[in-house]
């Protein structure tokens, strides 16, 4: 295991080369730089001769493109991105003027929370759920909660948050739920108690449509599991022993089928990085999702470069993390 382990993490490497040198070339070449953004700013910004554009002079054009970096060739420009990289320095966003660590650390906080949030909701829902779908197969709760989840997963999230903040968030009918944000105005003033509950009431809304998609994937994946292993010859040589219902199924059968689901822990660390831009929008909320988006508009490479990084880095060492899992929950498993 441990020599697998090596072999995965050199393979890692390569692999994130490839992803950040793909990601750095693909933005470079497309149109509408951030030089060309600052051009469009300057020639725009000359307002005193009745709104016509100023022209830039080469000198300036010059001093941007070297404030920038662009006076190096593309290939020069990765490899110092990934000198900076490996003192964990991102670099300055163009657009913010900050430091891209600092500005993604910003963000942080409120895509980390739904992530964390949805990721806990959904396993201690759909596995409960997914496990009595299973006993119950072809019965009536597993017909009408297998219509109920892919109802609720065929619609969009926008359509679901448009739907929800009409309804129950003042839009036309009950006025229950904050339109949006994560926090009160007098948050501050609250005791420790009254800020979880006023975080956990501005989280319903959002959380739904977060979780809405994982909801049905992981409830299904439990109930078909679950399916498998009830078919097995060894559950039914614990039934043929006498062995009750509630033994056979929740000590003998729930452990292997969770076998699928466990593996997939590996990928908690993607919820670092969780983040929707419809969702972030509709809700008002201030995430990764929504710096994404801003920052590709504005062709803030420093920026994409910062998340591209951190996201494929969460990517990789969560498909080790979930190979790791797959050994200790299956003994059987032995990766040479």
């Amino acid at each position: 295991m441990f020599v697998y382990l090596i072999r995965r993490l050199l393979l890692a490497i390569p692999t994130f080369l490839g992803i950040t040198l793909v990601t750095f070339f693909i933005i470079n070449a497309a149109p509408g730089g951030p030089i060309e953004q600052k051009l469009q700013k300057l020639r725009m910004g000359g307002g005193g001769d009745g709104g016509k554009s100023t022209q830039v002079s080469q000198e300036i054009l010059d001093g941007l493109v070297k404030q920038y970096g662009f006076d190096k060739p593309i290939h020069e420009r990765y490899f110092l991105w990934l000198k900076n990289i490996s003192r964990l320095d991102f670099g300055e966003s163009f657009a913010y003027q900050e430091p891209v660590i600092d500005i993604i650390s910003s963000k942080f906080p409120v895509s980390l929370s739904f992530g964390v949030a949805s990721l806990i909701l959904t396993y201690l829902v759909c596995i409960p759920l997914g496990v009595k779908k299973a006993i119950n197969a072809g019965g009536p709760f597993d017909q009408i909660s297998g219509v109920i989840l892919y109802i609720l997963y065929s619609i969009p999230p926008i359509v679901l948050g448009i739907f929800l903040i009409v309804w129950f968030a003042g839009g036309s009918y009950f006025d229950w739920f904050p339109i949006g944000g994560v926090k009160a105005d007098d948050y501050d003033s609250l005791t420790t108690l009254g800020k979880i509950g006023d975080r956990a009431y501005h989280f319903v809304l959002p959380l739904i449509c977060y979780m809405i998609g994982s909801f049905t994937e992981l409830t299904m994946l439990v109930r078909n599991s679950m399916l498998d292993v009830i078919k097995s010859d060894y559950i039914r040589t614990a039934r043929s022993k006498g062995l009750g219902d509630n033994l056979v199924y929740y000590k003998h059968a729930l452990r292997n089928a969770m076998i699928p689901v466990a593996t997939g822990l590996g990928g908690f660390l993607r919820v670092f990085l969780a983040g929707s831009l419809i969702i972030e929008t509709l809700f008002n909320l201030d995430g990764i999702g929504l710096l994404g988006y801003t920052s590709i508009l504005a062709r803030d490479y420093n920026v994409i470069m910062g998340l591209t990084f951190i996201s494929s880095l969460m990517l990789l060492l969560g498909n080790i993390i979930s190979d790791v899992i797959y050994v200790i929950v299956d003994p059987r498993i032995d990766f040479k």
